[in-house]
């Protein structure tokens, strides 16, 4: 609805992402003196659900957090549970955990990409009305989503919050001859996410920046996924890295009066953890398949130091992080000794653990305190949505102040524009469903472009 000298704008639905949230801009004289993205989804308590719990149970309950990414949760929690016991697990279940998460890995992006991502450069509303004019591309990306389905069941029991995960490993390994069936699958996968690198590279993409410090984990030898040194590479360009146990101490979560989401600070700046930040981080240690894949994407060369802060370009850093996905996978499985026994013990210990590994959406912390009868007392989750909630503010307003400054777009182009910046970080608002009220409120005396607003 809209009034001359103050406009009030609501948009009901914003498809394609998952969570329930408003947002509210506030524009005076032409300035976007606030873009407020206000998450109204009510808490879900997981971490007071865990209080009382056995040690053994997180892996399990906190899954279901998220049925896209479940995997992330359990391996997170896995890790901090074993740090507070002291326990290291075999390699070879290492690489098990690790095949795991890069079948997540593969469904997950290839979701983003196809259903929720590419709608918005193609200039269709959905993945439905985008099948009907590019039936072939959308084909590709459900074979994809289906490779990593696949695989997180061979080697998790199922795709959707697996079964076989348990602490210091899985309930049951597979054996050579079960984890190599799917190769071939997995080859021709690898083919499609090729294609899927050159297609989105033919995308248009507005200029944009985000100057938000990237933070990821960093592993010395291999691209990051299950482990490794939380890494931040601040807009100056200086890195630095701190050990996962005094996380809390740099990353602080506070609650804002607009939201139900915790927004995030990392030594007290705005952050962003993703795609992006890997990419800037680890792109170096990508195997030399994806590297590849990243200068055909036209995002340069990881190891001369290339970056992206464009988040519409993230599409392409997805892409290229899929295929690595199915190029690691690969290896692993044409590697894969079956483990002497598929789980190490973990004795309960008093004590308290931590673990972060990398979502396909960015990092995510687990802390847990335990008795010495492996109750947990208190635990403590830092999804990477919430870490990025400031981040996406900021772009908002960003993008917003550019538009109204050049054109004065209308109600239904700003919408656009606002719904397109927030899919750019593919947010598990909830970690989620569906609805963006957009308020836009316009001060009496607003002029933009000449023309009273």
């Amino acid at each position: 609805m809209t009034h001359r000298g103050s406009r009030v704008l609501h948009v009901g639905s914003l498809s394609r992402v998952e969570g329930e949230g408003a947002l509210s801009l506030h524009v005076h004289d032409g300035t976007v003196t606030e873009a407020r993205l206000e998450i109204y989804e009510p808490p879900r308590f997981f971490e007071a659900f865990l209080r009382g719990r056995s040690y053994t149970e997180p892996p399990d309950i906190t899954a279901r957090v998220c049925g896209i990414c479940p995997v992330a949760y359990q391996m997170s929690a896995c890790a901090a549970i074993e740090d507070a016991c002291g326990v290291t697990v075999d390699p070879a279940v290492r690489d098990l955990r690790r095949l795991l998460y890069c079948g997540e890995w593969i469904e997950s992006q290839a979701l983003h990409i196809y259903l929720l991502h590419a709608p918005d450069f193609l200039g269709r509303a959905s993945a439905i009305e985008l099948a009907r004019t590019h039936q072939a591309e959308v084909e590709r990306g459900l074979r994809l989503k289906k490779a990593g389905n696949d695989l997180m069941e061979l080697v998790g029991g199922r795709a959707v919050h697996p079964v076989n995960v348990r602490l210091g490993g899985f309930h049951r390994a597979p054996s050579r001859h079960e984890l190599r069936a799917p190769t071939e699958q997995l080859k021709r996968a690898l083919d499609d996410a090729w294609e899927t690198v050159r297609w989105v590279a033919g995308f248009e993409f507005p200029d944009a920046r985000t100057d938000a410090d990237l933070f990821a984990l960093a592993a010395a030898d291999t691209y990051a996924i299950e482990t490794g040194t939380p890494t931040v590479l601040r807009a100056d360009g200086t890195k630095g890295s701190f050990p996962v146990g005094v996380f809390t101490e740099h990353v602080t979560e506070t609650h804002v009066p607009h939201s139900t989401a915790l927004h995030s600070r990392l030594d007290g700046r705005l952050h962003l953890t993703g795609s992006l930040a890997r990419f800037a981080i680890s792109g170096a240690r990508l195997s030399p398949v994806a590297r590849e894949a990243a200068v055909s994407a036209g995002l340069g060369d990881p190891r001369e130091g290339a970056v992206c802060r464009n988040p519409f370009r993230s599409i392409l850093v997805r892409a290229v992080e899929t295929v690595y996905a199915l190029d690691e996978a690969l290896r692993i499985i044409g590697s894969y000794e079956p483990p002497a026994r598929p789980f190490t013990e973990v004795p309960p210990v008093a004590g308290v653990g931590h673990g972060a590994t990398e979502a396909p959406r960015g990092m995510l912390y687990h802390r847990y305190a335990l008795d010495g009868d492996g109750i947990v007392t208190s635990a403590t989750m830092v999804p990477p949505t919430a870490q990025n909630q400031a981040a996406i503010e900021d772009d908002l307003r960003r993008l917003t102040q550019a538009a109204v400054r050049e054109h004065d777009p209308d109600d239904a182009e700003l919408t656009a524009l606002c719904e397109r910046a927030i899919r750019n970080h593919d947010p598990c608002i909830s970690c989620s469903t569906h609805f963006l009220d957009l308020r836009i409120v316009r001060t009496p005396q607003d002029t933009v472009g000449g023309r009273h607003a």
